[in-house]
């Protein structure tokens, strides 16, 4: 009975709160492959972000019966896997089941060790992503969430606490069983994969445009297909993709419900150009990052923020809820989509530590590599329109925010200064508001702190 086979039912998790469904992209694994645990499966494109979708459990690929480019909706099934009678699974199976509330892949184990009721090995796919990331065994963690079950914080505590080193040490010695030259292959492959990445990086001759979030690399043109010629004209076709259909329904909704004001104001950055002007090298050197005015610009909002948090709310029909934690959404654009990353609690950052969040998350955005974590929690939006050398915007509210603010190209023009003309660098900011929550006179007061922040930016400005 030890050898004893079984299919299981591998049905699509519900990847976050907001979501009820996902499209299938491309399976990674094929019938008849072997899937490690917490091996990705299949990738999938949601209204947020990409994301795989791991196994729980070790066994062999069976049926697939949601085809590449299918929606699905979370509890439904995706495919079947083979796996050892011993393992078990609690996605619907021969011997196990799935509550339709929890819809999250989970692996079951012996009676002996869950109480009925237990969630304690019922994994979400980022729990399972982190322990695949840091080579933990998710058995020996204790979990603090509702019956047991093991939660993100969890996994991050015991990684904080060296449990992550020992059970590293384990692998290592597993690691005698494996033919001596299959790990010298696996250790060249690392070397060689490092050697890659440092030259790329050292590399003077790759070009990388500097000025805001900027790309590092040419995004991809949206696929277009040509059918014919009407009048000497041709037609153009090009597919609506998940990610863009989201962005739509997305601004759609925003524009419908939202009743938009927008207001602009100059501001005099000629101290912060000066500013960044001496500390952008040493900060390069130092921390192996640019230093960019989208981090001091992040600093100044966060501030002003903090001075009035209204700015901070969403619209609840018969309340308005003020946000307590500062997260800024940046708008980063790729040639087809629009994401929204997260700096969770901005507030807490000072400009180096917000220089980091951007760099991270701009590169993230640009491999496609964001977690649907990265995309949720924001309660103000930023976008550096400047750094496409836009002078004015009128930019669409992140619903349901109630705001959204652009940083736009700082520009040398001639300015009148105790009746004198000086020459000194400008940049507009332009606000959108929900005027259901905001008016002319808190918005404005706004705009005017965030002026005086940057504003007030000298060479005494300190980093950290």
């Amino acid at each position: 009975m030890a050898g004893q086979k079984k299919l299981i039912e591998v049905v699509m998790p519900q990847l976050a709160e907001s979501l009820v469904s996902a499209t299938i992209a491309k399976w990674l694994k094929k019938p008849g492959d072997r899937v490690d645990q917490y091996e990705p499966i299949c990738e999938v494109i949601t209204d947020k972000v990409n994301a795989e979708i791991p196994s729980t459990v070790e066994g062999i690929m069976g049926e697939i019966t949601a085809e590449e480019g299918q929606t699905v909706g979370v509890g439904e099934l995706i495919c079947r896997m083979e796996v050892h009678a011993a393992a078990g699974t609690g996605i619907v199976g021969e011997t196990s089941q799935t509550r339709a509330s929890d819809n999250i892949v989970q692996p079951t184990v012996s009676d002996n060790t869950v109480e009925q009721g237990s969630m304690r090995n019922r994994y979400s796919p980022a729990v399972q992503s982190l322990a695949a990331e840091h080579g933990l065994n998710l058995s020996q963690i204790k979990g603090t969430g509702m019956n047991g079950r093991i939660t993100r914080k969890d996994v991050l505590r015991y990684v904080q606490e060296g449990n992550a080193q020992q059970q590293a040490s384990l692998s290592k010695q597993a690691e005698q069983f494996v033919p001596t030259n299959s790990v010298e292959d696996r250790k060249q492959v690392q070397q060689q994969t490092t050697s890659e990445q440092s030259s790329l990086s050292m590399d003077p001759a790759i070009s990388v445009r500097h000025s805001g979030i900027h790309l590092s690399e040419t995004p991809k043109i949206p696929k277009i297909e040509v059918d014919g010629y009407t009048s000497g004209r041709a037609e153009q076709y090009i597919d609506i993709t998940p990610v863009r259909n989201a962005i739509a329904r997305n601004m759609r909704q925003s524009v419908s419900e939202i009743p938009h004001a927008w207001t602009m104001i100059e501001v005099d950055v000629t101290n912060l150009v000066t500013l960044r002007n001496k500390l952008k090298d040493e900060f390069k050197r130092k921390e192996g990052i640019n230093l960019t005015y989208l981090a001091f610009l992040l600093k100044a909002v966060v501030n002003a923020i903090k001075d009035y948090p209204i700015m901070n709310s969403v619209w609840a029909v018969d309340k308005i809820i003020v946000k307590r934690d500062i997260n800024i959404s940046l708008a980063v654009g790729t040639e087809d989509s629009v994401m929204t990353p997260v700096i969770q609690r901005a507030d807490t950052k000072n400009i180096a530590g917000l220089a980091h969040e951007i760099e991270d998350l701009a590169r993230r955005t640009r491999e496609g590599t964001l977690k649907l974590d990265d995309m949720q929690g924001g309660t103000f939006t930023v976008n550096n329109t400047g750094s496409f050398g836009s002078i004015l915007s009128y930019p669409i509210i992140n619903y349901p925010q109630a705001a959204i603010l652009t940083f736009e190209s700082i520009v040398k023009k001639p300015v009148v200064i105790n009746d004198m003309i000086a020459v000194r660098s400008m940049a507009n900011l332009c606000l959108s508001l929900d005027h259901r929550i905001l008016d002319g006179v808190i918005s404005g007061r706004f705009l005017q702190r965030v002026k005086e922040n940057l504003e007030s930016y000298s060479l005494d400005t300190k980093l950290y």
